[in-house]
This record gives C-alpha cells, structure tokens and sequence, in this order.
C-alpha cells in the first residue's frame, strides 16, 4: 500500500469514527432493550409468586419520540405476555397536542390481569387533566394517591400509586388503604427520592422511573446530570430505600437533547418471587 492510499484510507476511516462518535447517542436513544428482572416482594402470598410486570416509563412523547417508537414499544411490551403491564409517568413532553395520541397507543398495551399507572412531572406540566382523561379513555387505571386489590385464590395483592413529587401531593394513607404490614404492596412514584419521605413499612416495593438512569453516562465518571436530590443514590436499579426496595428504571424516552449513551432505554420484565 503506497502512502497516499493510507492517508486516504486513514482520513476516511477517521471521518467515519468521528461521524460515528457523533450519530451514535441519536440511535442509541431510540436502541431499546429488554432487561429481566426477578425481585423478591415481601409478604408476596403464594397465589401470586411468578407473576410477571411489564415496567415501563417516562415514553416522552413528543417532537424527538414520535408515535412509532411508542408502538414499537408497545410491541415488545405486548410479546411478554405480562401478568401486570405498570406505567410511572412522563407520557408527553413539550407540547399538550402529543397527550391524546401517544396515551392512545399505550392504550393497546395488553395484560393479564390489569394496567396501572401514575402521572409524572411533564404529565402535570402539559396538562394533568388532559392526561388523566386520555389514560381513563384508554382503560389505563389511575393509581395517583388510591390503590387497587388483586385478588386471587383467596391472596390479595395491593397495586397502588402516588402522586408526583414535584408537582402534586402525596396521600400515602388513601393510596395504602386498608393494607396491612402483612400484605404485599407494590407503589408506583415517577420520582424515586419519593422513597426518602416515605415513612410506611406496608410497601415493599417503589417502581419509579424520572431519572432516566442518567440518560447520559460517562466512563469512570457516571451520570453528569441526574434529576435527584440524592446525587446518583436513585440513578438506577434496584436500590434500598429509608423503608423498602425501590426499583428505578432508565425509561424508554428522552427529554432535553434526543440523545442517550451508555445508557440504553429499556423495559423491564419483572418476576415476583
């Protein structure tokens, strides 16, 4: 190989890497991946043991998540088969007009036995009661400061939410009903520092979204920008709280810049066990 022929070669090659380097963060936001988790809920009865959730949040629909990510979502979330198909927050971002649309996709999320969820802080930003009609229209049940029982076999699970921290109040006692430090809890809270406040050992489990896992990442360094009070505590996975185990996933949106790196949006199979 003569020199010029290397320096082209070399050059294209560069401007490739660079090329790369930069486009890379734009499909990684869209690169969504499956992650499987088996958790151990506490008090969990044996009717229910096995039972499986389909965990998803912060979709972000919006100018940057267009609809056919958002069904492209809804199709993987539908090939689990899951028992529980659960939602924390962050539907719509930037404008009200992305509400309607995006929430009747996720409307054909598909589940066993039922679909649960709460609003977050861009839901009440671009308009709560716009939002909380469309989930109703969609037959998505609303867990915002109530809850639900599960029954089965003569076993009771209870399925229950609250309000976003940041821009709505939390009723932890209406959301918890008549539950019991024997029952199994699962709470949905789009903001996991919710788990600092919480002060209630009838939960035994918070799935919250809202941190987008950092949404960028850097190596040996971490997440730059994390949306927490309690620095990088609350970034990702499963993480012991004041209380209970909080399970915090990456999201499968974005918000700000329509980029992602090292940190894949994702959905979350999760077993009880």
């Amino acid at each position: 190989m003569d020199r010029r022929k290397f320096f082209k070669i070399a050059g294209v090659t560069a401007l490739g890497s660079v090329t790369a380097a930069g486009t890379y963060p734009l499909l990684e936001a869209k690169w969504c991946r499956l992650a499987r988790r088996t958790i151990t809920l506490p008090n969990l009865p044996p009717a229910f043991r096995g039972m499986t959730l389909a965990f998803i949040s912060d979709v972000h629909h919006g100018p940057f998540v267009p609809l056919a990510y958002v069904r492209d979502i809804v199709e993987i979330a539908n090939s689990l088969k899951p028992d529980l198909v659960l939602l924390t927050g962050d539907y719509v971002s930037q404008h009200p007009r992305y509400i309607e649309p995006g929430i009747e996709v996720l409307g054909k999320l598909k589940a066993r036995i039922g679909r649960f969820a709460v609003l977050g802080n861009h839901d009440h930003w671009e308009g709560a009661p716009a939002v909380r009609h469309a989930l109703a229209e969609a037959g998505i049940s609303l867990t915002d400061n109530m809850g639900y029982w599960l029954d089965r076999q003569g076993d009771r699970l209870r399925i229950c939410g609250v309000g976003d921290l940041w821009t709505d109040r939390q009723d932890p006692q209406s959301a918890l009903g008549d539950a019991t430090t024997q029952d199994a809890v699962i709470m949905l809270s789009h903001n996991p520092d919710y788990a600092e406040t919480l002060c209630d050992r009838r939960v035994g489990l918070i799935l919250s979204g809202h941190t987008h896992g950092g949404q960028v990442v850097m190596p040996g360094f971490g997440a730059p920008m994390v949306p927490s009070r309690y620095g990088q505590k609350y970034l990702h996975g499963l993480v012991k709280g004041p209380s209970c185990q909080v399970f915090i996933t990456r999201g499968v949106g974005t918000v700000g810049p329509p980029v992602r790196f090292l940190c894949r949006p994702e959905i979350v199979q999760i077993t009880l066990i």
